[in-house]
């Protein structure tokens, strides 16, 4: 789905590309489609914060100021994997996926005499 397969290379973390390599689906299907992936991606912070004071509070027993800094830590280091995860929630909501749609060749492959997976 995306350019580069490294999340943590910030310049790139958004790069897509245009349509599927697998089944041809477009994944830009209008402009500022992907804004609605904010919304999923509060609540995967939220729930990547909620996970981390439960963690850090009531199993490590750090006091409030160090759990502080782990949630803060936590949520700075997993961004790029949080903002992607969210894209790839928000797209599934709209695109369903279907396993004998991948086995078949897109269109451009075929014009090109390329064949799916080299």
């Amino acid at each position: 789905m995306y350019v580069n397969k490294n999340p943590y290379r910030l310049g790139s973390v958004y790069e897509m590309h245009e349509s599927c390599t697998s089944c041809g689906v477009k994944y830009k299907m209008e402009p500022s489609f992907f804004f609605g992936a904010m919304y999923v991606s509060y609540a995967l912070g939220t729930a990547f914060g909620v996970a981390g004071f439960i963690i850090s509070f009531f199993v490590l027993k750090l006091s409030l100021e160090q759990t502080f800094f782990v949630i803060v830590g936590l949520l700075v280091g997993f961004m790029p994997i949080i903002m992607r995860m969210a894209r790839n929630i928000w797209i599934n909501f709209f695109i369903d996926f279907d396993p004998r749609s991948a086995l078949v060749q897109p269109e451009n492959e075929r014009a090109n005499g390329l064949q799916s997976g080299l």
